[in-house]
């Protein structure tokens, strides 16, 4: 299928060829026939994206205090290439998408194939969009209105927020699309409507529809028309819709307003507020959130649970519906904002020239009589009689930052690499010469060619991932954790023992040029040791995924456990038994901010800490070994310090072990020989990270089996 997309590196605005995406539980997948061109925003991310990188760090200072901080710990090399993955990240364009729903996700009841719907898509031939965000459309609006649904959610949600009643004057900064809905919506609220824009088009678009339609470049003094027109009284409100960087504007509707006035932004623009503006009248200023409640919510968006109506009359979904029924029952005329309707093929039209355009609205016409395919050829190789050939399941940042560029110096053969929206794994087949994208990974399991699958998914899918390629007879690599319960652990222990496939985690820091040196220093006597591990692993909201017990298994089952193996490798012993205490009142709800204390078998002791409250400008990772009146220290995993040893003394660029790992990997999928880690280590380690929350939860140690 076809996509549009926005390359962040280049400027260039593209279609590129992308697997249909794959229908994921509590959405659906929706057959595009119409989409909106969301000039406002769509042009900025276009200017983001010609910009050149000077440009980009202004627009984004906060991002470049984190760089120089990156810089400072990691070095100028690993910093360099996060910044340019980032970069080639591309960006999907559009979020006004109507179309035919054709598959129906896992939970998913209020939609059937063959719904008219309208959803917050991109411009796609196909699009998987959740539940949440998709709304049925009434028979009697067209696809080219029903464009119009997301864009008029935005205006009606500053609407809400402005909580306009019968009779008050409403000033709307801006007749752009949002604008001109905007207003509109307020007439139809019994508002009376004034609106100011420098384009002569859009103003008159706005006087026809009963609108008090001002261009100030004509003369007019918006602030001494508001006064003229409301009698020195002022405006009841102000919605700004308009996109300026200057601060003339809040300034201007400050003044515009009444005492107790109120002001809502739903663009953006410059907004260093002057106190003298708001202060005498106590006017009020609120910023408008998207489409509405439930926005960048991901129990509402991504797994569907709804508010309550009775506590949240009005929800992101709902304010779908409701312009849909504006449009239906004639209170909202989208037609006149039609400029232009153009076919997907004719895209550069439209995106060739957006900071000149004077469009309002231009549609997307969609031709989807093709069959469309779930895999894309990149580049045709042939992989007959080869070892070692590699199916990659999941092209996220970690894939395309981490593994791609490690496995590509190594010249590994690639045969797929599958993401669920087809889009990122497309874009980074083309980068690395990878024969196929996908958005169906069950393609690479039942591929004879491949004999090694790598698993970089989010958590919850790796336990189901490993096991199905267990049973596909191939060899898997999957991204820490191997699992996030005692039932899937089971479950792959069973498999690994009736299969002869091998399985790696992706555990590298045992193979850290630093770490090895370490080990070779300690020696190979049982000696017992103490290890004090310190990850500063910074700061991730609550919100995300990661902290989702069911989905991302917690910071200590997901990344903690990277410290455990490694402290196990430097023991070279297993982990009998585990205490983790946390930081806070309620310990349980803190688990980034913890400490773990493992008792080994041959009486070593380790520390590890995982702290997410340290400052980023401070090393994220640091070693402590403790044996025989010498101590090791390792910084950062650029530098290693030997206290009472001969020599040994390191320093090197960032070097975490990602290569080491992938080419002993590789080596021994290509020649045989044993796990480049010990199944029964990655089972310790495993079992490790769930005790350290089980003794949080008791409050005592909990002795592994």
């Amino acid at each position: 299928m076809k996509q549009i997309i926005q390359d962040l590196k280049n400027g260039d605005t593209l279609l590129e060829e992308v697997p249909v995406p794959r229908v994921k539980a509590g959405s659906v997948l929706i057959k595009t026939t119409r989409s909106l061109v969301s000039l406002g925003t769509e042009r900025m991310l276009v200017e983001f994206g010609k910009a050149n990188f000077i440009q980009k760090a202004k627009q984004q200072p906060d991002k470049v205090k984190m760089v120089l901080d990156k810089v400072k710990t990691d070095g100028l090399k690993p910093t360099v290439s996060a910044v340019l993955n980032k970069l080639n990240q591309p960006l999907p364009l559009g979020y006004c998408n109507v179309g035919e729903v054709v598959a129906v996700g896992k939970g998913v009841s209020e939609f059937s194939v063959g719904d008219r719907v309208a959803s917050n898509g991109n411009h796609a031939e196909y699009v998987c969009v959740p539940k949440n965000l998709v709304a049925k459309i009434p028979d009697n609006v067209s696809d080219d209105e029903a464009t119009f649904t997301v864009i008029g959610s935005i205006g009606l949600q500053g609407v809400r927020l402005l909580n306009p009643t019968f009779g008050e004057t409403i000033v709307v900064v801006g007749l752009g699309l949002i604008g001109l809905v905007t207003a509109e919506l307020l007439l139809a609220n019994g508002c009376n409507v004034i609106g100011f824009d420098f384009d002569p088009e859009k103003v008159r678009i706005a006087k026809e529809k009963g609108i008090t339609a001002i261009n100030p470049a004509e003369g007019t003094d918006q602030v001494k028309f508001v006064e003229s027109f409301t009698n020195g009284i002022g405006v009841d409100g102000v919605i700004i819709t308009a996109s300026n960087k200057s601060n003339e504007i809040i300034s201007q509707s400050a003044n515009m307003c009444r005492k107790r006035g109120r002001i809502v932004l739903v663009g953006v623009i410059g907004l260093d507020i002057s106190r003298a503006d708001f202060y005498e009248k106590e006017i009020t200023f609120q910023v408008s959130c998207s489409y509405g409640p439930g926005r960048y919510d991901d129990e509402y968006e991504q797994k569907g649970n709804d508010y309550p109506i009775g506590y949240v009359r009005w929800t992101e979904k709902r304010n779908f519906e409701a312009i849909l029924n504006a449009i239906s029952k004639g209170t909202l005329d989208v037609k006149p904002l039609i400029t232009e309707s153009l076919l997907l093929e004719d895209y550069e039209k439209i995106y060739g020239d957006m900071a000149n355009s004077r469009s309002i609205a231009s549609i997307l016409k969609y031709d989807n009589t093709k069959e469309q395919s779930k895999t894309v050829q990149i580049v045709e190789k042939d992989y007959k009689g080869k070892k070692g050939v590699i199916g990659i399941i999941g092209a996220g940042n970690f894939t395309s930052s981490t593994i791609l560029p490690n496995l590509s110096k190594l010249k590994a053969d690639i045969k797929y690499i599958a993401s669920s929206g087809g889009l990122s794994g497309t874009i980074q087949a083309k980068k690395h010469g990878i024969s196929n994208s996908t958005s169906d990974y069950k393609e690479i399991l039942q591929d004879n060619d491949v004999d090694l699958v790598f698993v970089t998914t989010q958590h919850n899918m790796h336990a189901t991932m490993v096991l199905e390629a267990i049973q596909a007879n191939k060899s898997v690599f999957v991204e820490k954790p191997l699992a996030l319960t005692h039932g899937e652990l089971s479950n792959i222990e069973k498999a690994y023992g009736e299969s002869n496939s091998c399985i790696s985690v992706g555990f590298n820091r045992r193979f850290a040029p630093l770490a090895q040196k370490m080990k070779t220093l300690l020696g190979k006597a049982q000696t017992p040791i103490n290890i004090v591990a310190t990850m500063n692993a910074g700061y991730i909201p609550p919100e995300v995924w990661v902290h989702d017990m069911e989905v991302g298994g917690g910071r200590i089952i997901g990344e903690g456990c990277h410290f455990i193996d490694l402290c196990s490798y430097l023991a070279d012993s297993k982990v009998v038994a585990v205490c983790m205490n946390a930081m806070g009142e309620n310990p349980e709800e803190n688990t980034d901010n913890a400490s773990i204390l493992l008792k080994y078998e041959n009486g070593t002791n380790a520390v590890i800490n995982y702290f997410s409250n340290g400052s980023k400008s401070y090393s994220k990772e640091r070693v402590e070994v403790y044996s025989q009146e010498r101590t090791l220290v390792m910084d950062n995993w650029r530098k290693l310090k030997t206290y009472g040893f001969k020599g040994g003394n390191m320093s090197s660029g960032q070097d975490k072990g990602h290569f080491n790992q992938f080419k002993a990997l590789l080596d021994q999928q290509r020649n045989g020989g044993k796990p480049i880690i010990p199944f029964e280590s990655l089972m310790n380690t495993t079992k490790a990270s769930f005790a350290a929350i089980e003794s949080l939860k008791q409050g005592k140690w909990i002795t592994i089996e």
